[in-house]
């Protein structure tokens, strides 16, 4: 275990380390994520590769495919870690944010952000946000008013069912990284280290 995961609860199996089911699942993970390593998120369950199974299949619906630009559902993955204050979901999906074209600008603001009218993104997104916003910390209030907004705001949906869709997963996602202790910083997160335009930053 690295430095960065001391203070995870549950056992972390390296790559190295990695046979069967475990070893095809850490492939697959590279694959969808484009990265050279497995990030230590999907290495949280790799003592029950019953559970990753679900981790990888939930990963990929989210961003393999789908009607939302890449970058907008890396947009909903940062912003919904960031109500649910978990820094090293930030810090990752802010890297494929600009990986994926997002302005540095606007990953920045996401870190210190207090709602999403602090983001310098155009009114449309900022309705969407404000929508998954709600999802994350008081879903069971969302009225078919607030869905309507959101269509005259100008997403179709399908698209507002992916979006919703993904920032439900990363509800899941975050509590999970964030009960089990891998969480506390942006630190954590191998991937936040990388250059999104290409390295080690």
């Amino acid at each position: 275990m690295n430095d960065a995961t001391t203070h995870v609860r549950v056992p972390l199996i390296d790559e190295s380390q990695a046979d069967g089911r475990l070893a095809e699942l850490y492939d697959e993970v590279k694959k969808a994520t484009d990265l050279p390593f497995v990030p230590d998120m999907f290495r949280l369950v790799s003592t029950r590769p019953d559970l990753l199974d679900a981790v990888v299949a939930g990963y990929k619906a989210m961003y393999l495919g789908g009607v939302l630009p890449r970058q907008t559902r890396e947009l909903i993955s940062a912003w919904t870690s960031k109500v649910n204050q978990c820094p090293y979901c930030v810090g990752t999906h802010n890297f494929f944010f600009q990986v994926f074209g997002g302005p540095e600008e606007i990953a920045e603001a996401v870190e210190s952000a207090r709602t999403a009218d602090d983001l310098p993104v155009d009114e449309r997104t900022k309705v969407l946000l404000r929508l998954l916003t709600k999802l994350s910390r008081e879903a069971y209030k969302i009225s078919d008013e607030d869905w309507q907004v959101a269509l005259d705001a100008g997403w179709t949906a399908e698209e507002l069912l992916e979006a919703f869709f993904t920032a439900s997963m990363f509800n899941f996602i975050t509590r999970m990284v964030d009960g089990l202790g891998l969480g506390a910083s942006v630190a954590a997160s191998r991937v936040s280290q990388l250059d999104p335009a290409g390295g080690e930053s």
